[in-house]
C-alpha cells in the first residue's frame, strides 16, 4: 500500500503546525524568557518538516532516486533550513526589540541595528527560505514525473491536505512578503497539472496534492489581491 496518501496528509498538517499556527505560542519561553514560546517550538521546524520532504521524495519515485536528485535535494534543503534559521534568530530579536520599545527602556527603530536585523528577518531570510520551499516542491514534483510510483491517487487524502497546504502556502506567502515567489511557482503548477499531466493525476498523488493546494492558493491570492488592489499582509490590513 502506498504511503503518500498518509505522508502529504503529515506534511500538510505540520506545515500548518510550524508555519503558522505557532504564533499562538508568542508569550515568554518559561526556561529562557528573553525567547518566546514560538521561539522554542520553532527550532523544531525544520526537524519535523525537512525529513517530511525526503519521505515524500524517497516514495514519490518507483525507481531509486540518483545522485543529482539527492544533490539538488540536499541542496535544496539546505537552502531552506537556512532561510528558515535566519528568520528565526532576527525574528525573535526583532520581537524582543518591540517588546523593549513598547516598555521604554529601548528604542533601536532608525538606527542601522535595526536596519539590520528588518534585512535579515523580512527580507533576506524569506527570499532564501520560500526559493527552498518551491524548490523542494518542485523537486518533488519532478521526481515522480521522471519515475512515477504508479500508486493511485487517493482523492480525500490529496484533497483534505491539498486544502490545509493550499491555505498555509498562501497565508505564509502573503505574511512574509513572499508573493512574488509564491503566485507564479503556483501558476506553474496549476499549468502543469492540470493541461500537461491532468489524465495522469489519478496516478500521480504528489503532483494531485500540489494541484489542489496550488489552485486554491491561486485563488487566495487573486482574490486577496483583487480586493486589497495589492498583497499586504494581514498584519497590515489589522487581521493578526
Amino acid at each position: 500500500m502506498s504511503r503518500l496518501p498518509v505522508l502529504t496528509l503529515l506534511f500538510a498538517f505540520a506545515s500548518l503546525l510550524f508555519m503558522l499556527l505557532l504564533i499562538l505560542f508568542r508569550v515568554p519561553f518559561p526556561l529562557y524568557p528573553l525567547m518566546s514560546g514560538q521561539d522554542a517550538l520553532d527550532l523544531l521546524t525544520p526537524f519535523v518538516l525537512i525529513p517530511l520532504y525526503w519521505l515524500l521524495f524517497r516514495h514519490g519515485g518507483r525507481s531509486p532516486t540518483t545522485s543529482r536528485q539527492e544533490l539538488i535535494f540536499v541542496l535544496l534543503a539546505a537552502l531552506w533550513v537556512s532561510g528558515h534559521g535566519q528568520h528565526l534568530a532576527a525574528n525573535s530579536i526583532h520581537n524582543l526589540s518591540g517588546k523593549l520599545t513598547e516598555a521604554g527602556t529601548l528604542d533601536i527603530a532608525g538606527t542601522d541595528l535595526f536596519t539590520l536585523i528588518y534585512f535579515f528577518d523580512e527580507r533576506l531570510s524569506h527570499i532564501l527560505w520560500y526559493s527552498g520551499i518551491v524548490g523542494l516542491a518542485a523537486v518533488l514534483i519532478e521526481r515522480e514525473y521522471s519515475a512515477p510510483a504508479l500508486a493511485p491517487t487517493a482523492w480525500w487524502a490529496a484533497t483534505l491536505a491539498g486544502v490545509i497546504y493550499g491555505f498555509t502556502y498562501f497565508a505564509s506567502f502573503l505574511e512574509d512578503q513572499a508573493v512574488a515567489i509564491g503566485l507564479p511557482f503556483a501558476a506553474l503548477v496549476i499549468i502543469f497539472g492540470l493541461l500537461g499531466q491532468r489524465r495522469n493525476l489519478s496516478q500521480r498523488p504528489v503532483l494531485a496534492f500540489y494541484t489542489v493546494a496550488c489552485g486554491l492558493a491561486l485563488l487566495l491570492f487573486l482574490g486577496w489581491g483583487l480586493y486589497w488592489r495589492g498583497f499586504p499582509e494581514f498584519s497590515a490590513v489589522g487581521l493578526t
